[in-house]
């Protein structure tokens, strides 16, 4: 079975690596190398049923840093060829970049060191218009904040019991004004802290979350934040 391409977690994670070694170093036999290919088979990204014994090994990991010889314009040497269009975007996009770069490849490891979140993750289904420049983990770690039932619902019980209703925080819709008794209680949490500034450790606080209706919940999903839709929705 063929190993499914690299994502942008895991193009990220390389290129950290890639940043912080000298071309001599960049072999399969580096203990450095060796962590890589252990942690990429940590993620909860790709189906346990695409992954075997091949799977983002140290050979692996040795090509896809030679992939970005091959792209980097300071490297005198050649590299390797065969490096796909979203190494070359997740490259020049970090270029110059190297802090920030190393941040959110120091987040998405502190997230995998997590078992019991990582593991959580995994079960977390994929979105298809999903886009954050940290990637997927730190994504579905965001989903995974949304989802906590208990602090929900004391974040429902407060906003009540300020304002005697539940509406959007963004746009003002009310489930149960809308919908009438089934709409009673209805409304989405949404995670308001940046992506940038989540990890695996942080505990969800009632101020993180934001109530809302599922069309804004979409919206901001897809980078927005919640002032800034709602000067677009004015």
């Amino acid at each position: 079975m063929k190993s499914p391409s690299w994502h942008r977690d895991e193009i990220i994670l390389a290129l950290d690596l890639y940043r912080t070694l000298d071309s001599k170093d960049m072999t399969k036999n580096n203990p450095k190398v060796i962590e890589l290919s252990e942690l990429l088979n940590e993620l909860p990204i790709h189906e346990r049923n695409m992954q075997n014994e091949k799977f983002r090994n140290t050979n692996g990991v040795q090509l896809k840093l030679s992939n970005f010889k091959y792209i980097d314009p300071d490297f005198a040497g050649k590299g390797m060829s065969g490096c796909s269009n979203q190494d070359k975007e997740v490259f020049f996009e970090f270029m110059g970049k190297d802090e920030e770069l190393h941040a959110i490849a120091s987040q998405i490891k502190l997230v995998i060191s997590n078992k019991d979140i990582n593991c959580k993750l995994n079960k977390i289904e994929d979105e298809e218009d999903y886009s954050a420049k940290e990637g997927k983990v730190i994504y579905k770690l965001h989903k995974l904040r949304e989802r906590d039932r208990k602090i929900n619902n004391k974040k429902k019980t407060q906003y009540f019991e300020k304002y005697g209703k539940l509406d959007c925080e963004v746009c003002g819709f009310d489930f149960q004004k809308s919908y009438g008794d089934l709409g009673i209680g209805f409304i989405e949490a949404h995670h308001r802290v940046p992506l940038s500034e989540l990890n695996g450790e942080k505990t969800t606080k009632l101020n993180d979350l934001a109530l809302v209706c599922s069309n804004c919940h979409r919206m901001l999903h897809r980078s927005v934040s919640i002032d800034e839709l709602k000067k677009q929705i004015k």
